[in-house]
């Protein structure tokens, strides 16, 4: 059985009303923006149900486009990000769902310009937060690891070829592939720090198509 942390008990200091719909939108929001790992021009938030419908009212909006923009939750500019300058120099916008598939306070971040992609993403409460598809390669991200991610044909040894050159330790490794063959993901947890090197050198393999390293969030 899992146990509590204080994260569990506490919320995060932010500055919002509500750590699941404020805090936790800005630590999608940064999660997302470092995935995406390019400058952000155009970007639609998709949300989900709660957050749908009570998302305005508990600043679930200003948390989604304040993470994207890169603040951290206890920045004060997020009340009033919207009149912000650096808020102008992207366009953004915000669309309403109900689907009772997804979790009650779940948001697509769907990016579009040079390099399109669509990341998604749920808040579970005091702050705590996982992205769970990228594209549509599931994925667990909660921000609370140093993350290499990467897309490349599903072809005999890449794994192993890939995880002999980490020199960490590795926390937890998940695959995902569209077919045997086909393209996969692969999103490896480390509890330490790779370096620049490392990264180029994986991202020269054959039939690897995106590598991402993903620092974890710092609160």
């Amino acid at each position: 059985m899992r146990q509590s942390s204080i994260m569990d008990i506490i919320s995060p200091i932010m500055v919002g009303p509500s750590s699941s719909h404020t805090a936790g939108a800005v630590r999608l929001g940064l999660m997302a923006r470092n995935v995406y790992n390019a400058p952000v021009k155009k970007i639609t938030f998709r949300l989900y149900n709660s957050y749908a419908l009570t998302g305005k009212g508990h600043g679930t909006d200003k948390g989604l486009l304040a993470g994207i923009l890169g603040l951290s939750v206890d920045d004060t500019r997020i009340k009033n990000i919207f009149d912000s300058d650096i808020a102008k120099q992207i366009d953004y916008k915000f669309e309403y769902k109900e689907d009772f598939n997804r979790h009650p306070n779940a948001v697509d971040f769907i990016f579009d310009g040079n390099l399109s992609m669509q990341v998604s993403g749920d808040s579970i409460g005091a702050g705590e937060i996982v992205i769970t598809k990228i594209d549509n390669f599931s994925v667990n991200l909660t921000g609370k690891y140093n993350t290499l991610l990467l897309v490349y044909k599903d072809v005999p040894g890449m794994i192993s070829r890939v995880t002999k050159l980490i020199g960490v330790n590795i926390a937890s490794l998940q695959c995902d592939r569209y077919a045997k063959g086909d393209d996969a993901s692969m999103c490896i947890c480390l509890d330490g720090e790779v370096d620049k090197a490392l990264i180029d050198t994986i991202s020269n393999f054959d039939d690897v198509y995106m590598v991402r390293y993903i620092k974890k969030l710092e609160n």
